[in-house]
């Protein structure tokens, strides 16, 4: 009996059977990775695109995609952050036209150098970044109410002086500015791929991706930003600078708003002040198809980036198939409601794995 119970460990042993112990498969780490339902999804999207039209994949095409995706790439990694942080920002898409005006206004009817007009719109953006974190914190408000208010006020801000300065809407003229030239080289200037010609917004989309990308999780305000996300009063409980370290995420959309905007008054030379107005949803939207939970605590900033990349492979695709604009909002509803469901599936099965 003892001989048999031991002959048949050993060929458990021998059989490369799993111990209880062992941790998850390879395979496992990979299905719970935030951003593999992105990454399916935007290779299902150009698989799709690839084959329905000789477009897609020409150096106009592949121009065209990228371009679309950068900016709303760029607010998207931000808002991903701030979502993983547990908390939303329905001021992002104005911010973009709020601080392109600042800009053009103080550079073009102010005669500032394009260089000071920057700096000034940052330090417009990252001060509403910091109001925003700060109500949140200070008041206990909603996060939803606080930068939707946010945002009605910039956008009568935004319409409100514009109209008062230049008795129009628009402000234009920036490319005659002092600094335009060295400004732009920066934030609205081309690279030529071989035949492909490639946007500097993309260039920032990249860089911005990466540096969120190690601050979320290589540093330790990447592991403050999970903990207040998952639970404030725990985060709190162990010391976390939670106050801080929100305040710091409304910033970084602020951020990520600015350089949007720049790239979109340098590149184009005008603003609209009613510009950006709507795009918010579709920044959230980037990052919930990233794998970002909308309770917070859960998600991933090359997700994000991914999210945004379908998003500008679907639009100039649909355009590139000559269908029906409308056919992309149906795309961006069922997108949606996809990514949560995944992301719902994918983030209790990360639960059921670590324990």
């Amino acid at each position: 009996m003892s001989t048999a119970a031991t002959s048949s460990d050993s060929a458990s042993t021998e059989s490369g059977a799993p111990e209880p112990n062992s941790g998850p498969t390879l395979l496992q780490r990979a299905i719970v990775r935030p951003e593999i339902g992105a990454l399916l999804g935007a290779l299902l999207v150009f698989v799709f695109f690839t084959v329905i039209t000789d477009k897609f994949l020409s150096p106009l095409g592949i121009a065209n995609w990228l371009d679309d995706s950068s900016t709303l790439g760029i607010m998207a990694v931000a808002v991903a952050l701030l979502m993983i942080g547990g908390e939303f920002d329905l001021s992002a898409g104005v911010m973009t036209a709020s601080t392109s005006l600042v800009t053009a206004l103080l550079a073009v009817h102010a005669g500032w150098n394009v260089w000071f007009a920057l700096l000034a719109s940052l330090v417009f953006a990252l001060a509403v970044g910091a109001f925003n974190g700060w109500v949140v914190m200070r008041t206990g408000l909603p996060s939803f109410i606080v930068t939707l208010g946010t945002f009605l006020a910039l956008q009568g801000l935004n319409l409100g002086v514009t109209r008062l300065v230049t008795d129009t809407v628009q402000v234009a003229g920036i490319r005659g500015a002092a600094g335009y030239p060295s400004a732009g080289a920066v934030f609205a200037s081309t690279i030529d791929l071989g035949s492909t010609r490639i946007q500097a917004s993309v260039l920032w989309w990249i860089v911005l991706t990466v540096l969120g990308s190690i601050l979320l999780l290589r540093t330790r305000f990447g592991n403050w930003t999970f903990a207040v996300g998952g639970s404030l009063a725990s985060a709190r409980a162990v010391g976390v600078p939670a106050v801080r370290t929100k305040i710091l995420l409304f910033m970084g959309t602020g951020f990520a708003g600015w350089i949007v905007g720049s790239c979109s008054i340098l590149r184009f030379g005008s603003v609209q002040a009613n510009q950006g107005v709507g795009l918010e949803l579709q920044f959230i939207i980037a990052a919930v198809v990233g794998g970002c939970l909308l309770t917070g605590g859960f998600g991933s900033v090359i997700g994000a980036a991914l999210g945004a990349l379908i998003f500008g492979m679907a639009r100039q695709g649909i355009v590139f198939a000559r269908w029906n604009d409308d056919w992309f909002m149906l795309f961006l509803g069922v997108l949606l409601l996809a990514a949560v469901l995944v992301n719902n599936a994918f983030g209790k099965r990360a639960e059921r794995i670590r324990r």
